[in-house]
C-alpha cells in the first residue's frame, strides 16, 4: 500500500501517480486504519520544519516486520548533497533507529504556492525569510538563495520521472513477496 500525508498537494500527486504507475492502492494517512496484513508500505509525506508530517502517528500503525520506504517531499533541492544530508539528520530524529535501519529512503521535490499556506505556514515561512535575508550573501546557502528568490511565488518542482527508482524497488518487493 502507499500511504501519504499531504498539507498543500504535492506529495498527494506523487502517491497517486505512484499507485497509477504501480497498481498499488493509496491511502491518506489521516484516514487510515490498521495495516498490520501489509507486507510492505510506502509512505510519502511533506517536510515541515524538518518533520515528516504525519510519520509520528503512522508509525503506531506498522508493525516491527514490516519493508518500508520512506519518501520525503520538500521544497529542498534533493540533487544538493548537503540537503540530502539535512533532511536524514531530520529523519534520524523522528524515525526510531531499529525501523531506520531496515528502510529505504527517497527524497523528491515538491512545491509551494504562498497564497494557500494556512496562518501558521506563512508566519513560519515570513520569520524564516526575514532570518535569511538578514545573513551576508556570502554566507547564504543555495537553498537560502532560493527561497529569497521564491519567496511570495508560486514554484513547483513535482517531477514524475523522479519516481522511476522508487517504482523500481517497489515492483522488486512485490516480486519478492510472490
Amino acid at each position: 500500500i502507499i500511504v501519504y500525508w499531504s498539507q498543500y498537494g504535492t506529495t498527494k500527486q506523487y502517491a497517486k501517480e505512484l499507485s497509477k504507475q504501480t497498481g498499488l492502492p493509496t491511502e491518506n494517512e489521516q484516514d487510515l486504519g490498521t495495516i498490520d496484513h501489509y507486507d510492505f508500505v510506502v509512505y510519502l509525506g511533506g517536510l515541515y520544519a524538518g518533520g515528516l508530517k504525519g510519520f509520528k502517528n503512522f508509525q503506531k500503525k506498522i508493525h516491527s516486520k514490516i519493508k518500508l520506504i520512506v519518501v520525503t517531499v520538500g521544497l529542498a533541492d534533493v540533487t544538493d548533497e548537503k540537503n540530502i544530508q539535512n533532511i536524514r539528520q531530520s529523519l534520524k530524529r523522528q524515525i526510531p533507529k531499529s525501523l531506520l535501519a531496515t528502510t529505504t529512503i527517497y527524497h523528491l521535490r515538491g512545491g509551494i504556492d504562498y497564497s494557500k499556506l494556512n496562518f501558521k505556514h506563512k508566519t513560519m515561512m515570513s520569520l524564516l525569510y526575514t532570518m535569511i535575508k538578514k545573513k551576508a550573501r556570502e554566507k547564504m546557502s543555495a537553498e537560502d538563495l532560493a527561497m529569497i528568490e521564491t519567496y511570495h511565488k508560486q514554484v513547483n518542482f513535482v517531477d514524475f520521472d523522479m519516481l522511476k527508482p522508487i517504482i523500481k524497488d517497489i515492483n522488486n518487493m512485490i516480486k519478492e513477496d510472490l
